[in-house]
């Protein structure tokens, strides 16, 4: 399933938080919630950056549809590479 159909399924202060926090390793509360709401399970679609903190974090199509929804600028769905 891609962003665009989980995405709604989050609570408003989950989107707030990624949005704010876009790009950055995801807590592992919220990444439990990501799953529920039938987004990637970690070992999925997730990436653990070799040269990042431990965590989970989303692929970069992700991040930037999540700018791209933060600042207003689209509701498309991220393509895969």
């Amino acid at each position: 399933m891609n962003i665009e159909q989980w995405w709604p399924n989050l609570k408003p202060a989950t989107q707030a938080w990624l949005i704010e926090n876009n790009g950055d390793a995801v807590p592992e509360d919220l990444a439990a919630e990501i799953t529920e709401a039938s987004g990637p399970a970690a070992s999925d679609a997730w990436r653990a950056g070799d040269d990042e903190p431990s965590g989970f974090y989303f692929p970069d199509e992700v991040v930037d549809w999540i700018e791209a929804v933060g600042n207003g600028e689209t509701t498309e769905p991220p393509r895969p590479r």
